[in-house]
């Protein structure tokens, strides 16, 4: 029998409404991946042994009495450290929250679990998600590469098979980044879409939770868990959440999609991944879709629009904690929160408008193109190698790639559009990377089933990583 590990989160959902395999085993199978593979890769923060048997026993029970409460009823998964789980410590990566345990769960964790998904553990991320520290863990991938932050465990998890999907968070890329690092599927939905109540805020106006999973259907199941409308943050809309799965067998036949090359396919784009993603829009058109080449000459505002908006709000929230327990930041954590506070309000403000341009702006190429998608690269390279992604000038302040790794995610946060991110090649040093498609205002759905037409003739997500080959 193949090993329930490597089985996708809808395959073992279908095994449980079958009867044939039981939340215990599942949890059992994680449980020993986890021992496998945590020696070496460190995606866990925490793990949750003792309370995830206890909720597949009881999951277990429910479903043998005929009342299963939808796909991910017993299935394992892995949540951020930077979301809120009642009664668990949750740190944020951070000893200035070291043992902190919310009374309350996160409302997309509360959403989860009344749907009898079962928290495999916490897994490991930045400090305050800010991807400026070292967290230990490592990539299955090349142990001597960056997995991808600042949701560093939930990637590294879900390439373990140590969890079956896990949630991350995005700022300005932190769930596609270490998705496309790490082979996975992850989504950055519509702003709005998933509540940040009860998620320890970076940017509070750019700041989404979402899905990494190995497959683009347990990533729609996963969202459609977790998504809906919730009075206690003020920034969720209150939008219907839809059936993702309904149509994504229904192919791109007739489907436009835009393509803006002047910004995406630039010089430093790594010639393995322009080469892959070129292939990747001819098979669309293969496959019916219509390609439009379009321009958007306002991308280039989208970086430092980004990061004045990140510097500004994340100092804001941080303005206490800073002044009560400077000393228990890492250093580079420390610089971020504290260049914040010399950002004018001026800045935040041109920022905002820069950020009300770019927004007008995608919006009027989706609609006078009548676009239904636009597709590019996930990012401009693979990866980084560790030594250089922590790196410090010589005044200490950290002289990173990150940046750079972020440039085709920035704009997606600003728009509040959805963005998925698919594996597409592995690259000759065995590095995994993904195209990125960005939808139009809730309309998850249409990027679920067009990023599904593509995966279904490909087998990406069946590919392991080294580092856990044989495990």
């Amino acid at each position: 029998m193949t090993d329930l590990n490597d089985l996708s989160l809808s395959e073992v959902s279908d095994l449980l409404d079958a009867g044939e395999i039981s939340a215990v085993e599942l949890v059992e199978a994680n449980l020993r991946a986890i021992e496998a593979t945590e020696p070496v890769i460190h995606a866990y923060a925490r793990i949750l042994a003792d309370e995830a048997l206890a909720a597949a026993g009881r999951a277990d029970a429910e479903i043998a009495a005929g009342d299963r409460r939808g796909p991910l009823h017993g299935v394992p998964i892995g949540i951020k450290d930077n979301i809120y789980t009642r009664g668990v410590v949750t740190e944020s990566g951070s000893q200035v929250m070291a043992g902190f345990v919310p009374d309350y769960d996160a409302t997309c964790v509360k959403n989860l679990k009344a749907v009898g998904a079962i928290i495999m553990g916490k897994v490991q991320c930045h400090e305050f998600a800010l991807g400026s520290n070292a967290p230990p863990t490592r990539s299955p991938w090349n142990l001597d590469a960056y997995p991808g932050g600042s949701s560093i465990g939930s990637g590294a998890a879900v390439t373990s098979r140590s969890s079956f999907g896990a949630l991350g968070t995005d700022t300005g890329g932190s769930i596609r980044v270490p998705s496309s690092i790490n082979n996975l599927v992850g989504m950055k939905a519509s702003f709005g879409r998933v509540s940040i109540y009860g998620v320890v805020p970076v940017a509070w106006s750019l700041d989404h939770v979402g899905p990494m999973t190995r497959r683009v259907k347990d990533n729609a199941l996963l969202l459609a868990g977790m998504a809906g409308h919730d009075p206690k943050d003020p920034t969720s809309a209150k939008e219907p959440v839809p059936d993702y799965c309904a149509d994504l067998e229904a192919g791109v036949a007739g489907l436009r999609i835009g393509v803006e090359r002047d910004y995406f396919f630039y010089d430093g784009l790594q010639s393995e991944i322009r080469e892959s993603v070129e292939a990747v829009i001819a098979e669309y058109q293969q496959l019916g879709a219509e390609i439009v080449e379009i321009s958007l000459p306002e991308l280039e505002i989208t970086q430092d629009a980004l990061f004045t908006i990140v510097l500004s709000e994340c100092s804001t929230y941080h303005r206490k904690l800073i002044r009560e327990s400077s000393d228990k930041y890492d250093p580079a954590t420390r610089a971020i929160v504290q260049l914040g506070e010399l950002v004018p309000a001026t800045h935040y403000l041109a920022a905002q408008q820069a950020r009300s341009l770019y927004h007008n702006a995608i919006n009027s190429a989706f609609s006078a193109h009548r676009l239904n998608a636009m597709l590019w690269p996930t990012m401009p390279i693979a990866t980084a190698p560790l030594d250089q992604l922590y790196a410090t000038r010589a005044d200490g302040y950290p002289d990173t790639p990150v940046g750079s790794m972020c440039h085709h995610t920035f704009n997606a946060n600003l728009a509040g559009l959805p963005a998925l991110t698919v594996p597409c090649g592995i690259t000759s040093a065995g590095l995994p990377f993904g195209f990125q498609l960005t939808g139009r205002a809730f309309d998850e759905a249409m990027v679920y089933r067009i990023a599904y037409a593509y995966e279904r003739e490909h087998d990406w997500h069946l590919r392991k990583a080294p580092a856990i080959e044989g495990l």
